[in-house]
């Protein structure tokens, strides 16, 4: 049987979360650490991210993705580049690129994937989270 692609090795998010779930339901303390792939980093990701650190023209740019506190539903995402990676933090590498994320907010997005789309509302990076309960219309803000 041939081997599935990329480095969550063709796994779906979906696919992960229940590994991510089985982990949670054996009394076991779900860490990356413990997980093949924690967060899926998507093709259509890593290629815009390649493409705004090309026109910033600063190769040491790395994507962060966080969580905070606010929105109209208690959490919400949030994007920036970074050059500095903590000693902590997930790194997720895609095509030359990188995906960081702190272990705080890692713990809320355990199975996510981190996508880029671009369509008829417009273009943005996305994130389907099967940890979130609710998502509010714009998709920037979830509850837990």
């Amino acid at each position: 049987m041939p081997q599935r692609g990329g480095w969550h090795g063709g796994r779906s998010h979906l696919e992960i979360h229940a590994q991510w779930r089985d982990l949670a339901h054996m009394n076991e303390t779900p860490d990356y650490q413990s997980l093949e792939t924690p967060l899926l980093f998507t093709d259509a990701a890593a290629h815009k991210v390649r493409e705004l650190i090309a026109e910033e023209d600063n190769p040491r740019l790395n994507l962060r993705v966080y969580i905070s506190g606010g929105g109209c539903s208690g959490f919400q995402y949030g994007f920036t580049f970074d050059e500095q990676r903590a000693e902590d933090d997930l790194a997720v590498l895609k095509d030359g690129v990188t995906l960081l994320v702190d272990p705080l907010s890692l713990q809320y997005l355990m199975g996510a994937e981190v996508d880029y789309t671009e369509n008829l509302h417009g273009a943005q990076f996305v994130i389907r989270n099967p940890n979130a309960k609710t998502t509010c219309g714009c998709g920037s803000s979830f509850t837990v």
